[in-house]
């Protein structure tokens, strides 16, 4: 007789704990950047919105910045760093090709041995990790799960590019995600259009650069395509994450889309028709767009500065290289 194989199950609902945050040591306004791109300050507020963006030095990479942020979700969770059994990272910037930064992180604040790994989703890459956190958790395969966007983008970054370089910034977001007695984390709509992969990624492999046929890879952007495609294709997806959750647009207290240009959030808002009560993520006016870290970083701020949004709805939604998408509606812990 063929032995039956067991297959467990979890907890019914999940739901984010807290969030935990940290950003670049250094505060680089538009004019240290203007000279390289033959540009203007207020060239750079007009495209973007972006007054001054956060980076780090040197001597910190994406591995410091995701385990600063680990750090304080975990504090602020209340859950014991041994009892998170899963950590995942979203980021385009580890430092080396393996090992991931989630094993080293998941070591560096105390949740040895949790399972670990890295997802490349660029700047969906945090709804991705909600998403496959939530998953696990409802499975039965992890019990709490620390989930972390982060990015190191100055050192993928060529001063002289004008469509992307004055945008980006450094900095890390991380959530904690547990069992819950109602539900906190809504349907993810996600996907790609890898045939649009072209619009907007890195310039060069790292192999062309090892044999001396390309500089060292940057990243780069069709800005007119990429902007079409945010406004007008991701409220698509929007809509489609309201509607799975089975709340409207009036229903949410913040809206906190990836943090890509503000000329982006505004027309994205606009073409939602979100009430004037919906508070909107805008950290990239002072943090800059920081990819897989920029929906909790913004997320973050937002309920530093408005504690009344906890307990309330939240629609994030991010999108980027490899016109990659994800978008979740959550309660804000």
């Amino acid at each position: 007789m063929t032995p039956t194989l067991v297959q467990p199950t979890g907890a019914a609902h999940t739901r984010i704990y807290s969030y935990g945050a940290a950003r670049g040591e250094i505060a680089v306004p538009n004019d240290d950047l203007i000279g390289p791109i033959d540009s203007s300050d207020e060239w750079i507020r007009q495209r973007t919105g972006i007054v001054t963006r956060t980076r780090a030095v040197a001597g910190t990479d994406a591995i410091d910045l995701a385990t600063e942020a680990a750090r304080e979700a975990i504090e602020k969770s209340g859950v014991d760093a041994a009892k998170i059994d899963a950590v995942i990272v979203a980021t385009i910037s580890n430092p080396k090709q393996t090992p991931s930064v989630s094993a080293i992180v998941a070591d560096r604040v105390g949740s040895n041995p949790a399972a670990a790994y890295d997802v490349n989703a660029a700047c969906a890459g945090f709804a991705y990790g909600v998403a496959q956190a939530d998953a696990l958790i409802r499975a039965g395969v992890s019990n709490y799960a620390l989930v972390i966007g982060t990015e190191k983008l100055s050192d993928v970054v060529d001063p002289a590019d004008r469509s992307i370089s004055f945008l980006l910034g450094d900095g890390a977001g991380a959530v904690v995600i547990g069992p819950s007695d109602t539900p906190g984390i809504g349907p993810t709509v996600w996907g790609s259009d890898g045939s649009k992969a072209d619009a907007v990624g890195m310039n060069h492999t790292l192999t062309d650069f090892r044999d001396g046929v390309a500089p060292w890879p940057t990243l780069r952007q069709e800005g007119p395509t990429v902007f079409r495609w945010a406004v007008w294709e991701m409220v698509k997806v929007a809509r489609q994450a309201l509607e799975a959750a089975g709340v409207e647009a009036s229903d949410l207290a913040a809206f906190v889309p990836h943090q890509a240009n503000m000329r982006i959030i505004d027309e994205f808002a606009k073409q939602l028709g979100l009430p004037e009560s919906v508070v909107i993520g805008r950290d990239i006016e002072t943090t800059g767009n920081t990819s897989a870290a920029s929906i909790p970083l913004a997320t973050h701020r937002l309920l530093a500065e408005h504690p009344e949004l906890s307990g309330g709805l939240a629609l994030q939604i991010g999108f980027g290289a490899g016109l990659v998408f994800g978008a979740q509606v959550v309660v804000l812990p």
